[in-house]
């Protein structure tokens, strides 16, 4: 009987301390420098899209293939940044950047 009261108080204890913890984490920070210059270069990248669509200088399905390559740049900036608490790293950024330099050349071209 002893026992197990001990061990109710071991864990109510251990699980206050745990909650207490992760309350001091910061927050997701989406904010951080180089995730806004990258989330604001695929805003960029997208609203050309669009605009080339709608003036039909491109096809829906070429947009639709463009859109679909800037979702997954936006889905490896959330990986990479949820790897390190909501921050890129240079070479992450710079990642990007290559990406996003490639996806911006096909739209010139298109």
């Amino acid at each position: 009987m002893k026992s197990k009261i001990w061990c109710a108080i071991f864990s109510t204890a251990f699980l206050g301390i745990a909650n207490f913890s992760l309350a001091q984490e910061p927050a997701f920070s989406k904010n951080h420098p180089r995730r806004a210059e990258v989330n604001q270069r695929l805003h960029e990248l997208d609203r050309r899209i669009k605009n080339k669509e709608e003036n039909r200088e491109m096809s829906k399905r070429l947009a639709y293939n463009l859109n679909h390559k800037s979702h997954q740049i936006q889905k490896e900036e959330r990986r990479m940044a949820s790897h390190h608490g909501g921050h890129l790293t240079k070479r992450e950024q710079n990642h990007l950047n290559h990406q996003e330099n490639r996806l911006s050349r096909r739209i010139h071209r298109a």
